[in-house]
């Protein structure tokens, strides 16, 4: 559905790892006809339930140094080890299409977004505390126990920068909530229009 005259904006939506952002992310991109998905690019190689183009754009570390020399990124960070971020023909392109794009990025990447877009819904998901985190982390079987104290540690840097978006979301039933709000809320609430 192409919204003729209207300019879409970004939905940024920044937690720690394992607090469900990807997952509210599709599942509110899949409900509203004006939403899509941002697919991030990344460095990190792929886990066994992800499809590149889809999950994300899986690229060689000197493949990502020359896109962020080129300027293809509207915002790009160094998380976890790993190159992340936001190709940018695509997502200004369907900003101009009237599109509203919802994406899942750190807090750095929020920041770069946020100041070329301060007209954007900005929103800060956490859980209940800290032992949550390390729970859903631990549950999804895909981090070492090194990598999931790494992210436990990066999400308290990342809490500080919780002040500097619209909406702070505390939940510790998030993906119940958030898929119940997906598919429940009539597509005229959420409406940019």
């Amino acid at each position: 559905m192409m919204r003729i005259g209207l300019k879409g904006v970004p939905i940024v939506v920044s937690a720690p790892s394992g607090a469900g952002k990807t997952t509210i992310c599709k599942l509110i991109a899949e409900k509203y006809d004006n939403v899509l998905y941002s697919v991030s690019a990344t460095t990190r190689p792929p886990r066994d339930s992800e499809t590149d183009g889809i999950d994300y754009f899986f690229l060689s570390r000197k493949k990502f140094e020359r896109w962020i020399r080129e300027g293809r990124f509207v915002e790009w960070a160094k998380v976890h080890g790993h190159y992340y971020g936001t190709p940018r023909e695509l997502f200004e392109e369907n900003l101009r299409k009237g599109y509203n794009v919802i994406m899942d990025i750190d807090v750095q990447g929020g920041s770069d977004i946020k100041k070329m877009y301060p007209e954007g819904i900005y929103i800060f998901l956490l859980t209940k505390n800290v032992n949550v985190l390390r729970e859903r982390l631990s549950g999804r079987k895909t981090d070492s126990p090194s990598s999931i104290k790494k992210r436990l540690e990066n999400a308290r840097v990342e809490l500080g920068y919780s002040n500097r978006y619209n909406y702070i979301v505390i939940n510790d039933k998030l993906m119940k909530e958030g898929i119940k709000f997906a598919y429940e809320t009539p597509q005229d609430e959420v409406s940019s229009e």
